[in-house]
């Protein structure tokens, strides 16, 4: 089964979470390739996953724009 776009970036976010500039540019990537509905899985998603990285945090920006 062909994996959705949205589970794709979630898989890629984790991956490069370790790093705050590379978790910046795979999110912006993401929300310009996602659509509406998958953006706002994003955002309750995101809210979810960076709850014990405070390094994160300020990612949160790019999905208020």
């Amino acid at each position: 089964m062909a994996k959705s776009m949205l589970e794709y970036y979630k898989t890629v976010l984790q991956k490069v979470s370790f790093d705050v500039k590379l978790f910046s540019k795979e999110l912006k990537k993401a929300i310009t390739k996602l659509l509406p509905d998958e953006i706002e899985e994003l955002k309750a998603w995101l809210q979810d996953f960076i709850t014990d990285k405070p390094e994160l945090r300020p990612t949160l920006i790019y999905l208020k724009a």
